[in-house]
């Protein structure tokens, strides 16, 4: 038993410096690659990417995303619990699912982890969270989280979107460009932002009149 205990420990306790190291490390150097992008390979999809510091992307593209997925980005601590409870009840009377991630959450995911996995996954979801909302900063969640959230099939951040959508950079994107993006986030696989119809295409016009809003209100305040 007590043999079993100190491996036990052991583990944990390897678990926590490794994780540690990890996101301390993600901290200074681009993220190189992901679990999600390993699964697009492994699908026989090719991989595009295109680290772009966050200075060098139009802030269109962060109010978009805040718009869009996490309007309190820059006042929680990588949790929206309103929003985590507010999921769980629509999903609890049927219909479409609907998750409650926060940005912080999603970052969190993409960068450590591997989509699907149920409760393991989503208790390392959460562990990773708190880490990069302590060590990264918003900013760096922000960064990571425009680089490396898939924005269609085998596309990922937002650079190679804008290449493959709009055919210029990110650096100058419209408040409809960043938007049409964003509508794509949810479901990069079954969406597209070129010539978009039904729902992407109102979610990314909804989300552009939001992006205004997110800019005058100081929703993003925490990135500027």
């Amino acid at each position: 038993m007590f043999t079993a205990l100190r491996i036990l420990l052991k583990i944990v306790i390897g678990f926590v410096v490794l994780s540690l190291v990890w996101v301390g490390l993600y901290a200074i150097v681009p993220v190189p690659f992901t679990m999600t992008m390993a699964g697009d390979l492994i699908s026989g999809h090719s991989v595009t990417k295109d680290w772009t510091p966050l200075s060098e992307i139009d802030p269109n593209m962060a109010r978009a995303a805040i718009a869009g997925e996490d309007s309190k980005f820059c006042t929680h601590h990588g949790f929206d619990w309103n929003a985590i409870a507010g999921a769980a009840v629509h999903n609890a009377d049927g219909g479409r699912i609907r998750g409650g991630s926060t940005i912080s959450q999603q970052t969190a995911k993409n960068t450590f982890l591997f989509q699907g996995g149920g409760y393991l996954r989503k208790a390392l979801e959460a562990w990773f969270t708190v880490l990069i909302e302590t060590i990264w900063g918003k900013k760096r969640i922000m960064e990571v989280y425009l680089n490396i959230a898939e924005t269609g099939i085998g596309t990922y951040g937002a650079e190679a979107a804008a290449q493959r959508y709009f055919h210029h950079s990110a650096a100058h994107l419209t408040p409809v460009e960043a938007a049409r993006i964003a509508a794509v986030l949810p479901l990069p696989k079954k969406r597209e932002a070129v010539a978009p119809t039904g729902f992407v295409r109102r979610r990314g016009n909804q989300i552009a009149r939001y992006v205004g809003i997110v800019r005058r209100v100081g929703l993003d305040s925490c990135l500027r």
